[in-house]
């Protein structure tokens, strides 16, 4: 090698999500293959998800973080990398795999995504930031690399079983969503969008996303991009029953397979506000509400909150993906 010093890499892996001792073999494995040093490894913990161990591995110097746990692990660790030139590599574990799904990259393959996360390529993506506000007036940052959902969503998501989710996997919150459906509390909120005037809205659900690709196929959010400098907003208010029930073909059917192809988009042309659904896209987007409303981020739930400030930082987190040809 060229370069003296043996380039490491930290694995920051959930031992409830991952098999460790098939994770070592192949890390060690690859790691070998590319002529890198002894790889860093870094548990999470119930008290910390990966911010704690993703500036451990900072310290450390190391030249790639690799995620080995479910959306939780990947979002702490991506919190922690924000803004550094430090390369993220996805490891995909437990249930949603939102940002490996959103980067088109394989599920099941844990060989090879451990040999692209030493082989493959940098992207620059975007993050979403947001400051939540407490009742009593606390704040706390966080990032999304995702979505960041109040309403409906993070109702769900409150409601879902833990337990159950660990055996039956996305179908757990199919319970969770019937639950959530039968409530009849709706957002009231003001808001900005960029520098525009603060309005008033009332809604079942708003999402704030990074990029919009879901488990089941479900797209979400049909023209968000995950490296255009921006994010897609959602407003969800169907008046009734049969409104949910556009809702729900508009958003499996019409955005998650009619769109999905390129003569089905030519089909159903630009992506359009009705009366259930309303979009917006923008760089920042500040809220109020009239009462404290559960919050989620990347599908995890973060309590309660009364107002929310979130923008979104252009290429401030990079992703191993696989280099051309790999996939």
């Amino acid at each position: 090698m060229s370069d003296s010093r043996q380039r490491t890499a930290a694995v920051i892996y959930n031992p409830i999500k991952v098999d460790v001792d098939v994770l070592r073999k192949e890390i060690t494995r690859a790691a070998v293959e590319a002529e890198w040093g002894e790889p860093l490894w870094l548990e999470t913990t119930a008290e910390d998800a990966g911010q704690g161990m993703t500036d451990e591995a900072k310290r450390a110097g190391v030249d790639l973080v690799i995620a080995a746990g479910g959306d939780g692990t990947v979002r702490a660790v991506a919190e922690g990398l924000r803004g550094s030139e430090i390369p993220l590599a996805l490891l995909p574990s437990g249930t949603g795999n939102l940002l490996a799904r959103n980067l088109d990259l394989t599920l099941n393959d844990m060989p090879g995504s451990v040999t692209s996360a030493f082989t493959g390529k940098n992207r620059p993506i975007d993050l979403g930031v947001v400051d939540i506000e407490r009742e009593g007036g606390a704040r706390e940052r966080h990032v999304f690399v995702v979505m960041a959902g109040m309403g409906i969503d993070a109702k769900m998501i409150k409601n879902t079983d833990d337990d159950l989710k660990k055996r039956a996997g996305w179908l757990a919150y199919l319970g969770a969503i019937v639950k959530s459906l039968r409530d009849p509390n709706e957002l009231h909120f003001r808001y900005r969008l960029d520098d525009g005037r603060t309005k008033r809205a009332t809604a079942h659900t708003v999402i704030i996303g990074n990029c919009g690709s879901l488990p089941a196929n479900i797209l979400l959010l049909p023209e968000a991009v995950i490296d255009d400098g921006q994010f897609d907003i959602l407003l969800i208010r169907p008046g009734n029953i049969f409104g949910w029930l556009r809702v729900w073909a508009k958003i499996a059917w019409v955005n998650g397979i009619v769109r999905r192809t390129k003569s089905g988009r030519a089909i159903v042309g630009e992506q359009k506000d009705d009366g259930d659904l309303k979009y917006r896209t923008g760089t920042r987007f500040v809220a109020r509400l009239t009462r404290p409303e559960e919050i989620e981020l990347d599908g995890d739930g973060f309590g309660k909150a009364v107002a929310f400030n979130a923008w979104i930082e252009p290429g401030a987190l990079t992703v191993r993906v696989p280099a051309d040809g790999d996939r």
